[in-house]
């Protein structure tokens, strides 16, 4: 039969108290068992090497497996995805990069929305992306190339690692905010890009700086400018595109985000691990060999910047009509 109404309502409120309970002992003991960070790149790249950074100092801290599952495949959407539509337990993460906004445009469908999906926990990391050319182009500074793109109009090549790559993006706002013609030339990865640009088929490229920072080093590509707001320690005497071009600012950056609805206490014991990696002497030490430097942000702030990353790359990717490969 029926419960009576006081009853009824009696044992949901026993029941609603014992699960608040329930998840926030959880929380407390978090991780029991091994956490999957999915990386939506192939092993040995810069997101990669990156996650695997910060899988390990989780794995260390919090005395669980943090282990990192690459899904490679549809511009990190296969990996998006996958971590879109797991439990929403802390036991399954995602590596975000940038592409988290650029395919929030250069897509028209999704399986997933980013914003609805996904509870941002924690940026890690920025590095910068190096404007390098062929040493075959007769000039080592950007205002030079300026005036040599202007003079040349439509005879520069400009690769990329892909449509809609953070590669493509940053060339591209380059292109909007200068109004130098170059021509864009894709290619399926940074390997064959720069294979290309070292063979001096294509002129100019915009690489992440740890593909690109030894071919710098030995003369066989030319840096004239990084990417990011500030000087690269990596590459200290190479001045920023902002110095020549206000307001120019582009880069990688990676962070952590779990699938919406997980526990906060969860993201808050994520976030003050992740916080405490990214001031931590060695791990600092380890993005300077990657050449970036350190992300902190509250959940907050690192759903603030994925957000202004989508606005700013939505922008670039409407105006160029980029479309993906």
């Amino acid at each position: 039969m029926p419960l009576p109404r006081r009853e009824f309502l009696l044992l949901a409120a026993s029941a609603a108290v014992f699960s608040t309970v329930s998840t926030n002992a959880n929380a407390q003991n978090y991780p029991i068992r091994p956490v999957r960070i999915v990386v939506g790149f192939a092993p040995g790249g810069g997101a990669d090497l990156a996650g695997r950074l910060m899988a390990q100092w989780l794995s260390e801290r919090l005395g669980e497996q943090f282990v990192i599952e690459n899904r490679p495949g549809g511009g990190a959407n296969i990996a998006m995805d996958s971590v879109a539509k797991a439990a929403p337990d802390g036991y399954t993460l995602l590596l975000v990069s940038p592409g988290a906004a650029i395919n929030a445009t250069l897509y028209e469908k999704l399986p997933y929305n980013f914003v609805r999906d996904f509870a941002p926990i924690s940026g890690f990391l920025r590095v910068p992306n190096v404007m390098v050319l062929n040493p075959s182009v007769p000039v080592k500074t950007v205002p030079d190339f300026l005036a040599y793109a202007k003079a040349n109009p439509g005879k520069l090549n400009m690769a990329s690692a892909g449509s809609g790559s953070s590669v493509h993006v940053s060339g591209e706002l380059f292109k909007m905010m200068t109004g130098v013609d170059l021509t864009h030339v894709p290619y399926r990865g940074a390997g064959p890009m720069l294979s290309d640009l070292l063979g001096g088929q294509v002129q100019v490229a915009f690489p992440d700086i740890g593909s690109s920072i030894e071919h710098v080093r030995s003369g066989k590509l030319r840096a004239i400018a990084v990417t990011t707001a500030n000087r690269s320690e990596a590459l200290p005497a190479v001045p920023t595109v902002n110095e020549f071009v206000r307001g120019y600012e582009a880069s990688n950056w990676w962070g952590i985000a779990a699938p919406k609805g997980t526990p906060t206490e969860i993201v808050a014991k994520l976030n003050n691990e992740l916080n405490a990696a990214v001031a931590d002497p060695k791990i600092k030490a380890r993005f300077a060999d990657l050449g970036g430097t350190s992300l902190a942000a509250s959940p907050a702030d690192f759903a603030k910047l994925i957000a202004d990353e989508t606005d700013k790359w939505g922008k670039v990717i409407r105006a160029a009509k980029i479309k993906p490969e």
